[in-house]
């Protein structure tokens, strides 16, 4: 499985955000300033929805998730006091809200015909298709704690601290977590290797 989405520069930064300006930004949206929490919106809503998606699985769920926790977070950014970087309460407040959506819908729905990733190649299309609907099955399949950390860790690219941070458990907590994940998706997925 490879890791998808944007990843950490050789600096180590977010690709482009700045915490100095979200610190800004965020001075300002408390104070009022919707058009600066807009510009925040604008600046983390890409990963926001990248995880609702990962973690739900179906575009209008997550971008309904999304949205959500977007309004959450405006309602609630009086009480971040920024112990931690605002992507991570934010991604926080995205993971609990897709969490609370699983635990409410307790099913699964396939993904649609055109949400596949294409394959080059005619005589591969059938084969890639299975193996993509069998991952997404064995991905579903994980309990929502380690669905949760592999999508912040392996998708998004985050630090083992930044998903700790996140789910608000330990980062051995996290390495367990992928671990049983990685353990779980390598048995289901081992006809396909």
């Amino acid at each position: 499985m490879s890791a998808g989405g944007n990843r950490r520069r050789p600096d180590g930064s977010d690709g482009g955000w700045d915490p100095a300006a979200d610190a800004w930004l965020i001075d300002k949206a408390r104070g009022g300033d919707v058009d600066a929490f807009e510009v925040l919106v604008q600046r983390h809503r890409g990963r926001v929805y990248r995880i609702a998606l990962r973690i739900l699985g179906n575009p209008e769920d997550a971008e309904d998730v999304a949205q959500d926790a977007l309004v959450q977070a405006w309602a609630a950014l009086s009480s971040f006091v920024g112990s931690s970087a605002f992507s991570t309460w934010l991604y926080r407040i995205v993971v609990n809200r897709c969490l609370l959506h699983v635990r409410r819908r307790r099913r699964t729905e396939p993904l649609r015909e055109d949400q596949h990733p294409s394959v080059p190649g005619p005589e591969n299309t059938v084969v890639a298709r299975q193996r993509a609907d069998a991952t997404l099955a064995a991905m579903r399949s994980l309990p929502s704690e380690q669905l949760s950390a592999l999508v912040l860790h392996q998708f998004e690219g985050l630090s083992h601290r930044e998903c700790g941070e996140i789910l608000n458990v330990s980062e051995g907590a996290v390495r367990n977590r992928l671990a049983r994940a990685r353990r779980t998706l390598s048995h289901q997925m081992r006809g396909w290797t």
